[in-house]
């Protein structure tokens, strides 16, 4: 059945954002007395919502008020800094601009605040290359909920078996089974193709154009 909406994760899927994320993280960590973390370690920190984030990257010794002081911060840091060193996986940008030539919907869904993910894919990523992009946002539930998947099956009017969901960790994957679609898990992200395998990716890819084929050949 040819697919019509291909959504993607954001940070490690389609841009390598590992080092602003740890580079704000850690200012934010220096500034409140806490120690910092390599940037490697972030591979594992990010990528189920900035309240998880700031748990794991804090002492347990931390209070919830601390963890809360800290997110705020967080915002203004990553504001200041969020475009430093990011940029789109090398194939990403063509892929995309061969996926809407070809009449299918791009999408992001993100556990990044909506507001950065608004602007990430403004900054990287060429005009209208996305149907529709939707972060983290106030009453909607975080990822692997599959209600921000659902959201954008609705909204580009595609039967669920007609979306497929591409992204780089084991929330992702998540996502895409409890929303009912066909799932890729992309090799260069922030984890293990083991973890995505795990998680029930139907398929895992090593570059950006293999997805461009994968859904060419559905139809």
């Amino acid at each position: 059945m040819k697919i019509k909406t291909v959504i993607f994760d954001l940070d490690g899927t389609l841009l390598d954002t590992l080092e602003d994320l740890a580079d704000a993280s850690n200012q934010v960590l220096h500034i409140h007395g806490f120690p910092e973390h390599p940037v490697e370690k972030y591979n594992i920190f990010v990528g189920d919502g900035l309240k998880t984030l700031i748990a794991r990257i804090t002492p347990d010794k931390a209070s919830e008020v601390d963890r809360a002081t800290c997110c705020k911060t967080f915002m203004q840091v990553y504001a200041k800094r969020w475009d430093k060193k990011s940029k789109p996986y090398a194939g990403i940008v063509d892929m995309l601009k061969t996926l809407k030539e070809s009449g299918r919907h791009c999408c992001v869904l993100s556990n990044k605040p909506h507001t950065f993910t608004l602007d990430c894919a403004q900054r990287f990523f060429i005009r209208d290359s996305f149907a529709h992009v939707l972060g983290q946002r106030e009453g909607v539930p975080l990822k692997p909920d599959p209600a921000g998947c659902l959201e954008i099956a609705a909204l580009t009017d595609a039967p669920i078996e007609q979306c497929i969901y591409v992204g780089d960790t084991s929330v992702d994957m998540q996502t895409g089974k409890r929303s009912g679609m066909f799932t890729i898990g992309v090799s260069w992200g922030f984890r293990t193709k083991e973890e995505l395998l795990d998680n029930g990716a139907d398929l895992i890819v090593d570059y950006p154009e293999e997805i461009v084929r994968y859904v060419v050949s559905a139809g």
